[in-house]
């Protein structure tokens, strides 16, 4: 406990000696801020940018040697100036309206036609001062608009310009508040005073000086930057030269411009290397050139905006520097140390761990050089990879592809052969000991008598590569290998050899072998894997998926790794992404990552290091080099970050080919697209430029049902609109809890030419028409119909009547029918019981016959053959008589009197005989009946109807009866 007291107590003194002090607003000197680049490639335009200015709405407009150029956050544009000349001034009105200065010209931009569109304003000028050269400065005073050459200032007033004339020469015109000043060669400094310039008095000291900076200054004086002697203070009467470790260096690489910034810091550009940063007292504060983060070492320009960022306008390309940033930068341009794998502070001396060797440096440097802080030597006989920079009990132990070395200032001790030492930690069962992780298993090492770290011993058992070592609350210890796996040992007491190894797979429920990590979470070990973090349970030998951190930690639950970052709060990195998290508050996780974006891959993936220094300062090696990150200005920053509104850019027609509607969707003005044209792109951006992730969300209302996702998509299509009216709403976010404002653009499609105010128009005239013409072809047609009426119920009444006598006519032989019906019936009656009498008197005559030779006489003998024959032949007699036919015959051509007729048409060759059977078949008589009519047996019978049946030519398949009974 007491060393780590001394630990901290040390690196509290160190950050005291700082040069800057760590408070809210302060910018450090150790480091550069972050710097962002946007190269000519990225903008598409001229190398040089002269001059910068930014609108009310947020956007960035550069003076560019191809005219002028604005910049949204996300889109670029360029626009000409009517001779293409290079625009060397640019300023903007609160109005919104953008004015330009350049050879021979200078006017305004504004929105005509939804395009941005140049007026020239040289009209104005009274013709004997007529322009005739750059213009190189551009102010907003009120309702003035200045405009400043080297020889004349025009003022721009009430659509008027007013000229006012130097005793010679001017050099630059300088804003400052509300007072304007401008350098006449050779004469001094003077006050632009209405319309007429007047000279400061005891200016003339400071000579032919080249004035190129004048800047607000404490206690109401101004800073005043010159070109050949350094910096002078004016306070309203006399200028006295400001001693400034500043003034060798502006004077040597001839100072260009200046800006203000953050309230109380001046930035310099310079000619010929970059820019510098000083605080009130003239003290060096930063240094950023090329080797530092910048594209090219000419400042033509610099511009301090609201958001706490420097924009430097260079002789090649537009960087921006990123104030007040906690991320500050050192990168081996050079590449003098290599990639970066591990990094520390130890006594006032930073080293670094790279896969060239082991490389140190002064943290506070002795000569008071602030921007040049840091001067990296290998330390000898430490070439090749370094893995591990542990400081155990003020012992610096480095982990070395080579073995262990113990580091004293910049000499290396090895205390261990062993290749490979990946990690080292004190046992948790046995803070006497340390155990190391290695290529070839695990190594023990132990404190000697004077209490340095010796090597011990090597683990027999077990030679695996061990990349991650960790004891649990039992003594076990874990080991992970991104490639071999996941194992847990059981050491022997002396912890010489590992008595139980217990390997774990897929079978225990681990998502693969591969990428499995472990990290101590508050006492606690979890697992680390591609599907999330993962805890182990004892009981059931079996890994599961640990629900309650994973749902709280979003998307970096698939961390592959955890570094400590002080009392309850960590460093979770995914695959090179890092966020850190607070866990100080019980259930609650608080994720801080928007604002480590712009560190995104610069890590060495998988061996990511991160330093704690002190309670306020980390250490974050990168790929080439390392970042320092200070909390104290995150920390004690009071305002909550406020987004602005996300501008609506270009309105495109995207339906045949790529036409544009307008160029700024803010501006209020309606729109309306054809609607054969309804397929539209809109475009948006943030204009907030310090380096954020920033996503989009969007609601197109009358559309959508409902918000899109969050995206990082900058751009919307949308095709096939109906008619109507619609409101395009888009918000940005930075983080989970910065949002934006809503902004609306307005737009509505127009109905088709078929549903157009002229169609409509149209339209109802002609229904009006149509009606008219409708009502008078009513008319004649109700009078036709009304005199059809008539005739048709004349008609129907005629008809009626006719149908009435129809009627009684169709009763009348109704009833006539069925009297006939009636007679026919009772006649097919008579018939009948006629043939059944027949029948009856034949079938008597018959029993008869038969009784007839059964008769005796007297004497008991049967009757001789003559009085047999005699009463047989009356018994014949009577039943071949033909009045009983003929009575019959007639009957029936009463009932049928066509039915013989038929006959004897259609087959004149039937006989008597044939068309008896044939009426007897009609009335569907039996075979017994027609028999004994006609005094045949049944066979008989059967016979003369197959003959009829011949003679009739009845079909095979045609009953006979049937066929006679449809005749």
């Amino acid at each position: 406990m007491t060393n780590n007291l001394f630990k901290y107590f040390t690196v509290y003194l160190t950050f005291l000696l700082l040069p800057t002090g760590t408070f809210a607003n302060d910018i450090q000197s150790i480091g550069v801020p972050y710097v962002q680049n946007y190269p000519k490639s990225s903008y598409l335009s001229g190398n040089q940018n002269w001059s910068i200015a930014k609108d009310k709405n947020g956007i960035m407009y550069f003076g560019n040697a191809e005219g002028l150029l604005t910049f949204d956050g996300k889109y670029w544009q360029q626009y000409k100036m009517p001779n293409h000349q290079i625009v060397r001034a640019v300023a903007t009105a609160a109005d919104g309206t953008i004015y330009t200065g350049s050879f021979g010209e200078f006017g305004f931009w504004n929105y005509q036609n939804k395009r941005l569109t140049y007026n020239s304003l040289i009209k104005l000028i009274p013709k004997p001062h007529q322009i005739t050269n750059e213009i190189w400065k551009i102010y907003i005073d009120g309702k003035r608009i200045i405009f400043q050459s080297f020889s004349t200032i025009y003022i721009y007033e009430n659509k008027k310009i007013n000229v006012v004339k130097p005793p010679s020469s001017f050099l630059f015109l300088h804003q400052v508040g509300k007072r304007l000043f401008a350098e006449v060669l050779g004469k001094g400094l003077f006050e632009l005073q209405g319309n007429s310039l007047k000279l400061l008095n005891g200016s003339e000291q400071l000579g032919n000086t080249g004035i190129l900076s004048i800047l607000p200054y404490k206690d109401n004086s101004f800073i005043i930057g010159t070109s050949k002697n350094g910096l002078f203070i004016y306070n309203g009467t006399t200028f006295t030269p400001l001693i400034s470790q500043a003034n060798n260096f502006l004077k040597t690489y001839q100072l260009n411009n200046g800006a203000k910034i953050l309230n109380k810091y001046y930035a310099y550009g310079t000619i010929l290397n970059g820019l510098i940063i000083i605080d009130e007292d003239g003290k060096v504060v930063q240094r950023i050139n090329k080797s530092s983060g910048l594209q090219n070492n000419t400042i033509l320009s610099l511009y301090a905006d609201n958001e706490q960022n420097l924009w430097a306008g260079l002789d090649n390309g537009i960087d921006r520097v990123e104030l007040n940033s906690p991320l500050y930068f050192y990168f081996d341009k050079a590449g003098q140390f290599g990639t970066v794998y591990s990094s520390l502070i130890v006594k006032n001396k930073i080293y670094l761990g790279t896969n060239q060797g082991l490389f140190s440096s002064p943290w506070l440097p002795d000569n008071g050089n602030l921007f040049n802080s840091f001067d990296f030597k290998l330390i000898p006989n430490s070439q090749g990879q370094v893995w591990d920079l542990s400081q155990i009990d003020n012992q610096l132990i480095c982990g070395h592809n080579d073995g262990t070395f113990n580091i004293v200032g910049d000499r290396m001790e090895k205390i261990s052969t062993v290749s490979g030492g990946w990690m080292i930690k004190k046992l948790n069962s046995n803070p006497n000991y340390l155990i190391q992780g290695t290529y070839t298993g695990l190594v023990i090492f132990a404190k000697d008598g004077a209490g340095n770290w010796k090597f011990s011993h090597k683990v027999a058992g077990f030679g695996e590569p061990s990349r991650y070592v960790e004891q649990d609350a039992k003594g076990d210890i874990w080991i992970s290998h991104a490639y071999k796996g996941l194992y847990k040992l059981t050491l022997s007491a002396d912890l010489k050899k590992a008595t139980n190894i217990k390997y774990f797979d897929e079978k225990n429920g681990l998502p693969s072998n591969f990428n499995i990590n472990m990290f101590n979470l508050e006492n606690k070990i979890i697992f680390s894997s591609d599907v999330g973090f993962l805890v182990y349970d004892e009981i059931s030998n079996h890994f599961s998926k640990y629900e309650a951190l994973n749902s709280k930690l979003g998307s970096f639950s698939s961390s592959n790794k955890i570094i400590p970052a002080g009392l309850r709060k960590y460093w979770f990195i995914d695959h090179g992404k890092m966020s850190l998290v607070n866990l100080k508050e019980p259930g609650k996780i608080v994720i801080d990552s928007s604002r480590f974006s712009i560190l995104d891959g610069r890590m060495v993936q998988y061996y990511e290091n991160i330093s704690q220094i002190s309670n306020k300062i980390y250490l974050i090696s990168v790929d080439d080099g390392f970042v320092i990150y200070n909390t104290t200005n995150t920390e004690k920053t009071p305002e909550r970050l406020k987004l602005p509104s996300v501008l609506i850019r270009k309105i495109e027609d995207i339906t045949d080919k790529y036409s544009i509607l307008t160029e700024n969707g803010n501006n209020d003005e309606s729109i309306e697209i054809p609607f054969s044209r309804n397929n539209i792109r809109i475009s948006f951006s943030l204009p907030y430029y310090r380096q954020a992730k920033t996503k989009f969300q969007y609601y197109l209302e009358g559309y959508s049902k409902q918000w899109s996702d969050w995206s990082y998509a900058t751009q919307k299509d949308f095709t096939n609109l109906t008619r109507g009216s619609y409101k395009f709403k888009v918000r940005a976010k930075i983080s989970e809890s910065v949002i934006s404002e809503i902004t609306v653009f307005k737009f509505s499609v127009a109905p088709p030419w078929y549903g157009s105010n002229w169609a409509v128009a149209f339209y109802l005239i002609a229904i009006v028409i149509a009606l008219i013409t409708g009502k008078k072809i009513y008319e004649a047609k109700l009078n036709r119909d009304q005199q059809l009426i008539k005739e048709k119920l004349q008609q129907e009444k005629e008809a009626y009547l006719k149908k009435e006598a129809e009627n009684t006519e169709k009763q009348i032989i109704k009833l006539q029918t069925e009297k006939l019906q009636a007679e026919l019936a009772s006649k097919n009656r008579e018939l009948a019981n006629s043939a059944m009498s027949l029948v009856y008197k034949n079938e008597l005559l018959q029993k008869l016959s038969e009784e007839m030779t059964k008769l005796k006489d007297e004497n008991g003998k049967k009757l001789s053959e003559d009085q047999l024959r005699k009463i047989q032949k009356v018994i014949d007699d009577g039943m071949n008589d033909e009045r009983d036919w003929n009575l019959f015959e007639s009957s029936f051509n009463e009932a049928h009197e066509s039915f013989f007729k038929k006959l004897k048409a259609n087959h004149p060759d039937l006989v008597p005989n044939d068309l008896k059977l044939c009426a007897y078949l009609h009335m569907n008589m039996s075979s017994k009946e027609m028999a004994s009519l006609l005094n045949i047996s049944l066979r008989g019978v059967e016979i003369r109807r197959y003959r009829l049946r011949k003679k009739l030519e009845v079909p095979h398949d045609k009953n006979l009866t049937e066929f006679l009974m449809e005749l």
